[in-house]
């Protein structure tokens, strides 16, 4: 009778998000997306114990939890609309959001990079989240339909080969790069790599404006929005594309067709390391000790994407750079949300917005468990950071798209 009850009342499993309760972070969600994979819905309990999820009770799911090794308690019906009662009560900053599918995920990456070259690919392995990897002939196959969430690694979308020629032009890494980015471009019928960027840039803009969800870090982030922006302008010096750039290249950016950026100043010297005024990289003046940057409060009830987005057992996570570190406030739109910031120096870290049905996510840096990371550096164990703050924020963009449909508030 004992063994009955307890199959009769413990319908439910919570998987608590805080930072006592919660072993492994990252893998909560993969099996978060597990369960969605296997047609069963989660609620995603916003601000309760870190963000943590609600599963429907299979043996299935406690099993991968064991093995995955993430914490998680076997609950009663009664215990699990206590929660939602709580969560529920208008005094109560939380919401109850409902996880109907796991997104279809696509990695916009170059198909011989490792995983470890680029964080989301690494967590999303670390996490077991599947995920297919499409390029540049996918991209202008339209293959992008298929998806609802892309991410963008880190690529020069400027075909300026990641500013990379001052301190690598004579690298083999760079100048067989170079090699197949130019035979690729021909390829698909296209004169200059730049060419061919923009054109894939332009396919990834539809794909948001169509309803898609998209995200990118570091270099993808600024260097997407310049290559919108210079549509039809030749920005390129002749090492990149084999002919000059325009004269007065700066007066013709359109800042319009950015997603995030305006009033940038492009950098016309092809030796830096920098492709313009955005990136705050050149211009911080803090210690590595005291390199946080700080996520903001949201209304759970009526915001409930902004709080999807920063769930986390933490408001202060550590800071970490990358050729594009963080975005400078001057340059970001007032139309664009500021989801974490370093107030002291005025940067934004990680930013949102909406694109026509679709919503984008940029978030700066290259790693967020490894400060500095440099080429050639090893690849970060996740194991020994099964629950990073910065890595997490990746994560609630990966299952924010699987969010049964809400209309705003605000």
């Amino acid at each position: 009778m004992l063994l009955l009850s307890e199959v009769s009342f413990a319908s439910f499993i919570l998987i608590p998000m805080d930072d006592i309760g919660q072993k492994n972070h990252l893998k909560a969600y993969g099996i978060t997306y597990f369960s969605l994979e296997k047609g069963n819905d989660v609620k995603w309990l916003l601000n309760y114990k870190g963000g943590s999820f609600l599963l429907e009770d299979h043996k299935e799911f406690r099993n991968e939890c064991k093995i995955r090794g993430v914490s998680y308690e076997v609950i009663s019906d009664t215990e699990a609309l206590q929660i939602l009662e709580l969560i529920a009560s208008p005094s109560q900053n939380m919401e109850a959001i409902t996880l109907e599918k796991a997104p279809k995920i696509a990695v916009y990456s170059p198909k011989d990079k490792m995983p470890w070259d680029d964080a989301v690919t690494m967590v999303l392995n670390y996490a077991e989240i599947p995920y297919d990897v499409v390029y540049d002939e996918e991209v202008l196959r339209d293959e992008l339909i298929k998806y609802e969430w892309l991410h963008l690694h880190h690529e020069d979308f400027t075909g300026q080969y990641g500013k990379f020629y001052g301190s690598y032009r004579a690298t083999p890494w760079y100048i067989e790069g170079k090699a197949y980015s130019e035979k690729l471009a021909k390829k698909l019928g296209y004169s200059k790599v730049s060419e061919e960027k923009l054109a894939v840039s332009l396919r990834i803009r539809d794909f948001v404006i169509g309803g898609g969800f998209m995200f990118a870090m570091c270099s993808a982030t600024d260097s997407f929005d310049i290559a919108l922006s210079a549509e039809g302008v030749d920005i390129c010096e002749a090492m990149f594309d084999g002919d000059p750039s325009e004269a007065n290249y700066q007066d013709k950016i359109d800042f319009d067709k950015t997603f995030a950026f305006t009033d940038f100043r492009l950098v016309r010297n092809p030796s830096e390391y920098e492709f313009s005024s955005i990136d705050m990289t050149q211009k911080r003046y803090i210690q590595r000790t005291a390199d946080y940057f700080s996520l903001q409060e949201y209304s759970a009830k009526w915001d409930p994407v902004p709080t999807m987005l920063t769930q986390n057992h933490t408001s202060l996570v550590k800071g970490f750079m990358g050729q594009t570190t963080s975005f400078d406030r001057k340059n970001v739109k007032s139309t664009v949300l500021v989801m974490g910031e370093n107030k002291t120096n005025e940067e934004a870290k990680y930013i949102h917005g909406v694109k026509g049905k679709g919503m984008w996510t940029f978030y700066g840096g290259h790693d967020p468990e490894d400060y500095t990371h440099r080429v050639g550096d090893p690849k970060t164990e996740l194991d020994l950071h099964p629950n990073s703050p910065g890595y997490r924020l990746i994560l609630n963009n990966v299952l924010f798209p699987a969010a049964k449909k809400k209309k705003q508030k605000t």
